[in-house]
């Protein structure tokens, strides 16, 4: 049985911060793990900044109201559904993700969670566990799936090197360039094909 394993955020639906950061003029915000490999830094400035602007929990998810996936994300993730079964492995919150994973027909999610104190202010976060993406791909091969992975970041590459197939997907070329071992793809179309190449049954568009 082969599994999809797919990051969120900068592959099926916008960069959460980034879209924040724009709301809020705050050029800072706009890092993500395509820029600070280290999550626990990326983290760690954001909640930094959050405190400087008095800015919380409900600012943001007034901003992820307004988003929507992807173009062409959703019939992808029904295209993959068809064929493969689908785990979501996100660094981002399930605080953050609830209206998003509704427009993408609520596939699983693997994610972490913030720590909200008095008034929506965010006060910390707690991973799921060190290195989730890859410790997820670990676990679910204990099981005999065949894993193919897909993502965009720094942070995703140990779960791509993991899997038994790995895809960039709107990558960034510094990533590209960094690890030239994973091909690179930049639309769903072509994702689809990455997917059924990396496959080991005859699947089809």
């Amino acid at each position: 049985m082969e599994l999809a394993c797919l990051d969120l955020e900068g592959v099926l639906v916008p960069e959460i911060w980034i879209e924040f950061a724009k709301k809020t003029g705050i050029e800072e915000l706009k890092a993500t793990t395509r820029d600070i490999p280290d999550y626990d830094v990326l983290m760690k400035q954001r909640l930094r900044i959050l405190e400087e602007h008095n800015l919380g929990l409900n600012e943001i998810q007034e901003v992820i109201a307004t988003l929507e996936p992807l173009d062409g994300a959703r019939e992808f993730v029904d295209w993959l559904r068809e064929r493969f079964q689908v785990i979501i492995l996100s660094d981002t919150f399930y605080e953050f993700s609830q209206p998003l994973m509704r427009q993408l027909g609520f596939p699983t999610l693997f994610c972490h969670r913030l720590e909200i104190g008095e008034g929506g202010k965010v006060t910390d976060y707690t991973l799921r566990q060190r290195d989730p993406k890859r410790q997820s791909v670990l676990a679910l091969k204990t099981l005999y799936y065949r894993i193919i992975a897909a993502g965009d970041s720094y942070n995703d590459t140990t779960m791509l090197g993991e899997a038994d197939a790995g895809i960039l997907f709107h990558a960034p070329q510094n990533v590209i360039d960094e690890f030239p071992q994973f091909p690179a793809v930049h639309n769903f179309q072509d994702l689809k094909k990455a997917f059924i190449a990396a496959s080991n049954r005859e699947l089809s568009l």
